[in-house]
């Protein structure tokens, strides 16, 4: 988000701001992205298309992911992860967003699911 858009500080200027507790934030810790991570950004958005395509008239609703950190699986509608993944190749950030209200796990796949069931469509498709 462009610094102007956000509201004013409201303790700009006040020397008993309790952010000072904090120190000078250091130099902003996000880099521009690669070449090779663009490509494979541009890659997941390419495949985010063709597993939507083929999983939501199925009744899947988006994608599951297990989170490193919190050690919960997050759940992203189709929707919400095509704008992660684009404000990431735009901006070589994500930000924060609502996790998914009162998801079904049952309609939601992995990443890994997705990529086996293209596989499965496509080997029978070239089958015929």
């Amino acid at each position: 988000m462009p610094h102007e858009a956000l509201p004013p500080d409201p303790f700009a200027g006040d020397p008993d701001d309790p952010a000072r507790e904090l120190g000078e934030p250091d130099e902003d810790p996000f880099q521009p992205l690669g070449e090779d991570e663009r490509t494979e950004l541009l890659d997941d958005l390419s495949d985010l298309a063709v597993y939507q395509t083929l999983l939501e008239p199925r009744g899947i609703r988006g994608i599951v992911v297990d989170c490193g950190e919190c050690e919960e699986p997050h759940y992203h509608d189709w929707a919400l992860l095509r704008a992660s993944l684009e404000q990431l190749l735009a901006d070589g950030r994500m930000r924060p967003h609502e996790p998914a209200f009162d998801p079904d796990p049952a309609r939601y796949v992995s990443w890994e699911y997705c990529r086996g069931f293209v596989d499965g469509v496509t080997a029978t498709e070239s089958a015929r």
